[in-house]
């Protein structure tokens, strides 16, 4: 029996119709006033262009604004922090996004940690992964927030599961994991240099490919009836996991492309409003 598709486009899609209702109710109360998201593109990686425009679209679909901020290759360090204070202080932007990565000659975190919790709505901020990781109110990680909404609208159990995160990125591994644990699974946190890696994925009820290798997870590690969370994103339309090997294995399973990536901008999307809901209601 085919595995259930965890379907991030479709859901996506549909939770964006329903954003965009709380969008107008809130012009409506505020004067006509709209949430806006900043977002920060230092210098002109394609890929990030990309996404970046990707995320804009996604705020003019709502009706929501989004404000590009477009600096380039050569900025240093202290401009880009203070132009992220300038938004931190501007009252019209309820979101800040700094895209990444940044180039080498920035102190990427120390930028992302400059970021106002109160408009960390893309989850970056040390102190906003520390307030998670409590169980205390932040905006979580985009990516692994939005993977949490997907599991949940499907019904996917979690308590007393062994989850295994293979990946222990920042904005990616370390948080899905801690979410997960405040969802009361038992979270085995692995990586590329993981020993004996095979065999522990092999143990998991929900594994969660995050490592960024395209198909480093191999589909005969899964155990059946296992769930398979592909964050991954290469070229060719390819995950972390060997998901050709898995659909035919795994109660359900993330497609690439079409299911976390689509959930990573809506959640930041849905962030973005909640906390113009703050301020402008």
């Amino acid at each position: 029996m085919s595995a259930l598709v965890l379907d991030g486009r479709t859901l996506a899609a549909k939770w964006e119709t329903e954003i965009a209702q709380r969008v107008a109710a809130l012009k409506n109360k505020s004067g006509g006033r709209s949430p806006v998201l900043a977002t920060i593109l230092v210098g002109d990686d394609p890929a990030s262009v990309t996404y970046v425009r990707m995320k804009g679209n996604a705020c003019r679909r709502v009706g929501m604004e989004s404000l590009a901020v477009t600096l380039p290759s050569a900025t240093t360090t202290e401009q880009l922090l203070a132009r992220i204070e300038a938004l931190n202080n501007d009252p019209n932007v309820h979101g800040i996004l700094l895209q990444h990565p940044v180039p080498a000659q920035i102190h990427e975190r120390k930028c992302f940690d400059a970021i106002a919790l109160s408009k960390d709505v893309d989850g970056v901020t040390c102190l906003g992964f520390g307030r998670i990781t409590m169980g205390e109110a932040a905006y979580g990680s985009a990516t692994p927030k939005g993977t949490m909404r997907l599991l949940e609208h499907y019904g996917i159990a979690l308590q007393g599961k062994h989850a295994v995160v293979v990946g222990r990125s920042p904005i990616l591994g370390k948080p899905i994991a801690m979410m997960l644990l405040q969802a009361n699974c038992t979270v085995t946190i692995c990586h590329s240099k993981t020993p004996n890696l095979r065999t522990l994925v092999s143990q998991a009820d929900i594994v969660v490919g995050a490592v960024g290798k395209p198909e480093f997870i191999k589909g005969d590690w899964i155990k059946a009836g296992a769930i398979v969370i592909d964050a991954g994103s290469h070229p060719n339309g390819r995950g972390d996991v060997e998901l050709s090997a898995v659909v035919e294995r795994a109660a359900a399973y993330t497609p690439v492309p079409g299911g976390v990536g689509p959930m990573t901008v809506n959640t930041l999307i849905l962030q973005t409003v909640e906390a113009a809901e703050k301020t402008l209601s």
